[in-house]
C-alpha cells in the first residue's frame, strides 16, 4: 500500500530555518491534495500549509510569508520551507495526502510525523 514518510525535524534556534520533507511511494494513481498539519500539546490539529492538483495553496495566517510549500508530482514528494522560526512553531508536523490508489478507490493517507523544536 502507500506510504508517506516525513524526514527533516529538528531542533532550530530562534530565527532559524529548517526544510521538511515528505515522500510518497506505493501504488499511486493519483493524488488530489497534499499538506502539512502540526499539532502542539494541547492544541487541536491544524492545517499549516497545502494545495490540491489544481494550484490552490492555503496558508494557515500565522505562517504566511514565512513559510514555503512546494510538491514535485513527478518524483511524488512535499517540502515546506520554514523560515524566521518562532517559539509557536514548536509542534509535530505531519504529512497528509488524498490519493487514489485506484480508478475509483480514495483514501486519505497520514505519516508517522516529524518534531520541530525551537528553542535558544
Amino acid at each position: 500500500q502507500v506510504q508517506l514518510v516525513e524526514s527533516g525535524g529538528g531542533l532550530v534556534q530562534p530565527g532559524g530555518s529548517l526544510r521538511l520533507s515528505c515522500a510518497a511511494s506505493g501504488r499511486i494513481f493519483g493524488i488530489n491534495f497534499m499538506g502539512w498539519y502540526r499539532q502542539a500539546p494541547g492544541k487541536q490539529r491544524e492545517l499549516v500549509a497545502g494545495f490540491t492538483d489544481g494550484g490552490t495553496i492555503n496558508y494557515l495566517d500565522s505562517v504566511k510569508g514565512r513559510f514555503t510549500i512546494s510538491r514535485d508530482n513527478a518524483k511524488n514528494t512535499m517540502t515546506l520551507q520554514m523560515n524566521s522560526l518562532n517559539f509557536e512553531d514548536t509542534a509535530v508536523y505531519y504529512c497528509n495526502a488524498d490519493i487514489w490508489v485506484g480508478i475509483t478507490t480514495r483514501v486519505n493517507w497520514w505519516g508517522q510525523g516529524t518534531q520541530v523544536t525551537v528553542s535558544s
